[in-house]
C-alpha cells in the first residue's frame, strides 16, 4: 500500500471526527465548535487536494488506488470489507464535496452567528460530509449503502434542525420518508447483485455484466434507477425538495450543489456497465431525466418564493444529469461534468439567496424585494454570475456543459434523439425564463419592501466577509470551470478511463445545437424582462392560469400522493381490517364455535346413566359385527 492509498481513509475521517466532537464534547465547544467544523472539512479537502496532485503525476490506467482497512462481515460465502476505492470519478466527487463543503462551512459561521445551537449545526453539516465522503468513496455497493443511509439521516438532522418550526419539522420527516422508498430499491439492487454475482465489489459486478441475462441486469438497473430518484429528487419522488427549503441556507446550499442530490447521479454513472447492458433500464433513466427536467423548470416558474424556485431549478438541473447519465458512454462524462458545474453556481445563487434573506429581515417572497443591487453589491455581482452560468450565458461555465448534454441527446439519433434534443432545449428556454425572473424581482425594479412579522422594515446591507468571500470563490468557478474543462477536452480525458466515451452522430452540427441553445437563451430572458421588468409586480400574486395555479402547488405532486398513495393506504389498510375481521376472524371464531357446538351435543351422550352406556355399546358391536360380515361378503 501507498503512501497515498493510505490517506484515503483521512478523506472521510476528518469531517466524522468533527462531528463527534462536536455532538459528544458538550456545551464546552460551543464557543469554538464552528472553527473545529470549519478546521476538519478544510482538512478533509486540503487531503483531497493532495490525493488529487498524486493522482496527476500516475499515468492513466494507475491512478485507481484501493484501501482495505478491515473485513466488515466475514462469514462463509458472504465477504462485505470497509475498503475505498479512489479513481477519476470518485476523485472528482470528493474535491465537489470537500471544496464547496468547506466554503458552505465558512458561510455558516457568519449565517448561523446568533444560533444558539450553532455547535449542533456544524457538527450535522461535518456528518453529512462524512455520509457523502463514504458514498463515493466505497468499493462495494454494501458500503456504499452504509454511506447513503447516512446522508439521508444527516439531511433529516439538518433540514430539521429548526424543528421549532411545524413545518421544519414535517419537510424532515418528509424527506426521510420520500427517500426510504428509494432506498428499498437500492437494497433490493444489492440483493439481486449478491444472488447474481455472488459479491457487491464494484470490480466484479461490473465486470461480469456480460455473462449476465439482460432480465436480471433491468431489474437491478431498474432498482437502482429508483433509489436514484429518491436522492435526486426526480419524478416520481421529488416531492420532498421544495419542502426541504425549510432547513437553514447553508442546510439548501449543501444538499443542492455538493452532497445529496448528486448522489443519484453518482450511482448510476457509477452502474454505468449494467445500464449499457440493460436498454431497457437505460432508456428509463433517459425518460425520467427528461421529464424532470421540465417538471422542475415550470414548477421554478411559478414559485415566489426564492429558495423554492432555486429548488425547482436543482431538480430541473438534475434531469439534465439524469438525462445524459442515460444516453450511456455517449453522455457519463457530460453528466458529470453539468454535476460539477452545477455545484459552483447552485451553490452560490443558494448563498446569495441566503445573503439576500439576511439582510431582508429573513424575508423570502421575490415579491417584497426589488432594487436590492445598489444596497448589496457584492451579493448582486456573485448572485448575478451565477444566475449567467446557470442559463448557458455563452463562456460561462453553464454553457459548455448543459451545450454538451443537449448535443449528446441529439447524438442519440433517430427520433429519439430528435425528442430528448428538444426537451433539453426547451428546457434550456424555461431555465432562462424563471431564472431571469429570479434576477428581476430581486435585484432590479422599484422596492416593493414590506414590515415583518414584528413591523420593522427592512434595512437590507451587504453581508458580512465570512459570507461574502465564499459567494465570489464560487462565482470564480461558476464564471471558468466549465471553460477550463472544456480546453483540449481536459474532463472527459480524465473522466474516459473509468467511465468510457463514444462520440455520437448528431443529425445537426454542432454549431447549429449552440446557436439554437443561444436563440433558446434569448427568447426565455426576452419573455421574462417583458413580464417583469417592463411592468408594475404586484405584492400579491394575481390569480394566473390553470398551469400557473398547478405549478404553485408543484404540479399537483403533493395532492397525487395524498390521493394515490395516503388514501390508497388508508383504503388498502380498511380493506385489511375488513379482512382480517371477517375472513381471518371469521375462520378463527367459526371453528371455536363449531368445535364449541359439537362439544355440546356431545356432552348429552355423557349422561350418567348405566343404561345408557350398555345399549351404545351393544348398538357399537352390532354395527361392527354387521361391517364384518358385509366385508366378507356374508
Amino acid at each position: 500500500m501507498t503512501n497515498a492509498e493510505n490517506l484515503i481513509a483521512l478523506l472521510i475521517g476528518a469531517p466524522l471526527l468533527g462531528a463527534a466532537v462536536l455532538l459528544c464534547g458538550g456545551r464546552r465547544l460551543d464557543r469554538a465548535g464552528h472553527w473545529i467544523g470549519t478546521a476538519l472539512a478544510g482538512a478533509s479537502f486540503a487531503i483531497g487536494a493532495v490525493l488529487f496532485l498524486d493522482m496527476l503525476g500516475r499515468s492513466a490506467d494507475e491512478r485507481t488506488l484501493h484501501q482495505k482497512l478491515f473485513s466488515w462481515i466475514p462469514v462463509e460465502g458472504f465477504q462485505a470489507d470497509v475498503a475505498f476505492q479512489l479513481d477519476q470519478l470518485s476523485m472528482t466527487f470528493v474535491l465537489l464535496i470537500t471544496g464547496v463543503g468547506t466554503l458552505i462551512h465558512v458561510y455558516s459561521i457568519g449565517y448561523m452567528e446568533h444560533d444558539e445551537r450553532r455547535r449542533r449545526f456544524f457538527g450535522y453539516l461535518n456528518l453529512f460530509l462524512a455520509a457523502m465522503l463514504l458514498l463515493v468513496l466505497a468499493d462495494n455497493y454494501l458500503l456504499l449503502y452504509f454511506g447513503w443511509e447516512g446522508v439521508g439521516l444527516a439531511s433529516y438532522l439538518l433540514i430539521g434542525f429548526w424543528q421549532h418550526k411545524p413545518s421544519a419539522a414535517t419537510a424532515a420527516k418528509k424527506a426521510f420518508l420520500v427517500n426510504r422508498v428509494g432506498d428499498i430499491g437500492l437494497s433490493i439492487a444489492i440483493m439481486l447483485m449478491f444472488t447474481t454475482f455472488g459479491t457487491f465489489a464494484f470490480g466484479p459486478v461490473l465486470g461480469s455484466v456480460d455473462e449476465t441475462g439482460e432480465g436480471r441486469l433491468t431489474a437491478i438497473g431498474l432498482m437502482l434507477l429508483l433509489a436514484a430518484c429518491g436522492k435526486s429528487a426526480q419524478v416520481p419522488l421529488q416531492s420532498w425538495l421544495g419542502d426541504a427549503m425549510e432547513g437553514p441556507t447553508p442546510v439548501s446550499a449543501l444538499i443542492h450543489a455538493a452532497t445529496m442530490v448528486t448522489a443519484g447521479v453518482y450511482l448510476i454513472v457509477r452502474s454505468g456497465a449494467i445500464f449499457n447492458a440493460a436498454p431497457d433500464a437505460q432508456l428509463a433513466v433517459v425518460v425520467v431525466g427528461a421529464v424532470t427536467l421540465l417538471f422542475g423548470a415550470i414548477v421554478g416558474c411559478a414559485k415566489d418564493d426564492i429558495k423554492k424556485a432555486l429548488a425547482g431549478s436543482t431538480m430541473s438541473q438534475i434531469g439534465y444529469m439524469i438525462l445524459a447519465a442515460g444516453l450511456g458512454p455517449i453522455g457519463y462524462v457530460f453528466a458529470i461534468m453539468h454535476l460539477v458545474t452545477h455545484g459552483f453556481f447552485k451553490a452560490g445563487l443558494f448563498l446569495g439567496a441566503g445573503s439576500v434573506m439576511h439582510g431582508m429581515n429573513d424575508e423570502v417572497d421575490m415579491r417584497k424585494y426589488g432594487g436590492l443591487r445598489t444596497y448589496m453589491p457584492v451579493t448582486f455581482i456573485t448572485f448575478g454570475l451565477g444566475y449567467l452560468a446557470i442559463i448557458g450565458f455563452p463562456g460561462l461555465s453553464g454553457f459548455f456543459s448543459k451545450d454538451k448534454i443537449i448535443e449528446a441527446a441529439f447524438a442519440k439519433g433517430g427520433t429519439e434523439g430528435w425528442i430528448l434534443g428538444s426537451v433539453a432545449l426547451l428546457g434550456a428556454a424555461i431555465t432562462a425564463f424563471y431564472m431571469t425572473r429570479v434576477m428581476v424581482l430581486t435585484f432590479f425594479g422599484e422596492k416593493r419592501w414590506q414590515p415583518d412579522a414584528r413591523g420593522e422594515l427592512p434595512h437590507p446591507h451587504e453581508s458580512p466577509k465570512s459570507m461574502t468571500i465564499p459567494m465570489v470563490i464560487l462565482a470564480f468557478g461558476s464564471v471558468f470551470a466549465g471553460g477550463l474543462f472544456s480546453i483540449g477536452d481536459r474532463f472527459l480525458t480524465w473522466l474516459e478511463p473509468v467511465t468510457g466515451a463514444e462520440h455520437g452522430h448528431p443529425p445537426i452540427s454542432a454549431a447549429t445545437v449552440t446557436a439554437s441553445t443561444v436563440v433558446a437563451l434569448l427568447i426565455g430572458v426576452s419573455i421574462a424582462w417583458a413580464m417583469y421588468g417592463r411592468r408594475p409586480v404586484p405584492v400579491t400574486p394575481p390569480r394566473g392560469s390553470l398551469l400557473t395555479r398547478a405549478a404553485r402547488r408543484d404540479l399537483l405532486q403533493d395532492d397525487f400522493n395524498h390521493v394515490v398513495l395516503v388514501r390508497g393506504g388508508e383504503h388498502l389498510t380498511r380493506s385489511l381490517v375488513y379482512v382480517d375481521h371477517t375472513l381471518v376472524d371469521g375462520v378463527v371464531n367459526g371453528t371455536a364455535a363449531s368445535v364449541g357446538g359439537l362439544s355440546g351435543r356431545l356432552r348429552k351422550l355423557q349422561n350418567g346413566y348405566v343404561r345408557s352406556y350398555a345399549v351404545s355399546m351393544f348398538g357399537g358391536t352390532a354395527v361392527l359385527i354387521a361391517a364384518t360380515l358385509l366385508m366378507r361378503g356374508v
